[in-house]
């Protein structure tokens, strides 16, 4: 193993659109002979350690990119053939799945940020993930000795002003029923940063308490962000209290106004009538006023959704937008799914939307799921791309933001790297009535033992003829006598 990322991740609301999945992307050493059987060792050992579906993971969802994922750290091979990549678009994350991730934190739950992670309140907000990244990076300067890199992030997004009464105060308590009350030992560095960038001059408008020792500004994603942090580390945290309770709150009541667009953001949905053919279209957006980027596509779609590839279309502006670089493999019936990649270039402001039919093929009867009729998920599609950054970040910002640039990638000043996953497609296939078979097997049960039952018993049941007993010597006497006197014997 290079290297490796797994990720589960569920919507709460709305249910018609509860996309939900579990992906997992590994890159081998170049010493591994038998790739696939590494692959599928791999799969069910992270399966029994996460208690996740991942040993589900077969050659029907697994596909071989060539360009979508490169190796991060200090893996420098680039041989495609040595990365798998699959998704279960069924996989939803649950109880389960938090508590053995939990249980690879140094403190586990006991202890630091982890204690807010309380499955209850986790599990009701409206998005949630949690992944595991695995790399190899640099011991030392020098880079003599090497080390395993263990990344854990776990994604949660609550309707606060929903929950809260149209009001968008909140606080650490109100969204996770706990507050921090402890630091973990093992950890040398343990802080809370919370967004507290003006927008409209609104920042003498926002309250945040206790108030924050310290304030930190970074380049996040091409946009300047204003950030108070807390220490956890810090002895003078808790010494004025035993636990620390973040509160945000706005001096005036605000209406809830929309989130900024971000410069790159996609759609994708499925169209069409019937039961027989089908159109997949993608949307594509690039936001960014006067710069064009390219952006790499990966599609998977199962291998009982046919695709017909002439008839793939990619238009702009009105345009037909040639992809400079395009790989596609067909999918082989019960073997392996479709693998379509590309690289599109992305006009400034524009939107860029990607057709494709297919044809729903006619699966036998033991391969529908119990719920045939809730549909098929479809795998998300996978964007990749260089966005172009509106704030430049300096070398300064990259050396006192060591944390937000491991997060958040940048290849330069002026762009910085997105991996985007756009929902799954929920698809329908002709499916047969079940309810048929169950009639014919009770009709047909029915019959067979009543007449098998009939049958068995004619053909082994005995009859035998029992003779009138003649009485004992009693009734013999009665019957003498009874014959003397003129009487009927008994």
């Amino acid at each position: 193993l290079t290297q490796g990322f797994w990720r589960t991740q569920a919507w709460g609301q709305p249910p018609l659109q509860a996309p939900a999945g579990a992906e997992l992307w590994v890159w081998f050493q170049p010493t591994v002979t038998n790739v696939d059987k590494a692959w599928k060792e791999l799969s069910n050992v992270l399966s029994g350690i996460f208690c996740a579906s991942l040993n589900f993971i077969d050659s029907t969802n697994t596909v071989t990119p060539t360009a979508s994922f490169k190796p991060l750290g200090l893996a420098n091979g680039t041989d495609h053939h040595l990365l798998r990549y699959a998704v279960l678009p069924r996989e939803v994350v649950c109880t389960e799945n938090l508590t053995p991730w939990k249980k690879l934190l140094p403190c586990g739950s006991k202890a630091g940020l982890a204690v807010l992670l309380k499955a209850e309140r986790l599990f009701h907000s409206s998005y949630h993930s949690q992944a595991v990244h695995i790399r190899p990076v640099c011991r030392d300067a020098s880079c003599l000795a090497v080390s395993w890199e263990l990344r854990q992030t776990l994604t949660v997004v609550f309707d606060t002003f929903s929950s809260g009464q149209g009001k968008k105060d909140w606080s650490l308590f109100k969204m996770f029923s706990r507050t921090l009350t402890d630091t973990c030992p093992l950890a040398s560095q343990s802080k809370v940063y919370v967004d507290i960038s003006p927008k409209n001059k609104e920042k003498e408008l926002l309250e945040v308490t206790p108030t924050p020792a310290s304030v930190h500004e970074a380049i996040v994603q091409g946009d300047k962000r204003t950030y108070a942090v807390y220490d956890l580390l810090s002895p003078s945290l808790f010494n004025t209290s035993r636990s620390l309770n973040v509160q945000l709150k706005w001096k005036r009541p605000q209406d809830s106004s929309e989130l900024p667009t971000p410069v790159l953001h996609a759609q994708r949905y499925v169209s069409g009538y019937g039961l027989q053919t089908g159109e997949i279209s993608t949307l594509i957006y690039n936001t960014h006023p006067y710069r064009a980027f390219p952006v790499i596509l990966l599609e998977t779609v199962p291998w009982y959704l046919r695709l017909y590839v002439h008839t793939l279309t990619i238009i702009t502006k009105g345009k037909e937008n040639k992809p400079s670089y395009i790989h596609y493999q067909p999918a082989q019936d019960r073997r392996r799914p479709h693998l379509l990649e590309m690289l599109i270039q992305l006009p400034a402001n524009s939107v860029t939307k990607i057709t494709i039919q297919f044809e729903r093929a006619l699966l036998k009867w033991t391969e529908y799921p119990p719920d045939p009729n809730h549909g098929f998920y479809v795998s998300s599609s996978v964007l990749s791309a260089l966005v172009p950054s509106i704030s430049a970040m300096k070398n300064m910002d990259v050396e006192q933001s060591p944390l937000f640039t491991s997060l958040f990638p940048s290849s330069d000043g002026s762009s910085y790297f997105v991996r985007l996953y756009t929902e799954p497609l929920l698809v329908n296939l002709p499916t047969p009535d079940f309810s048929m078979p169950y009639n014919v097997i009770c009709l047909t049960c029915t019959v067979v033992a009543v007449c098998y039952g009939s049958f068995y018993n004619l053909l082994t049941r005995t009859f035998h003829v029992e003779e009138p007993s003649r009485g004992g010597l009693a009734k013999r006497l009665a019957n003498v006598i009874r014959k003397f006197r003129g009487v009927p014997p008994l």
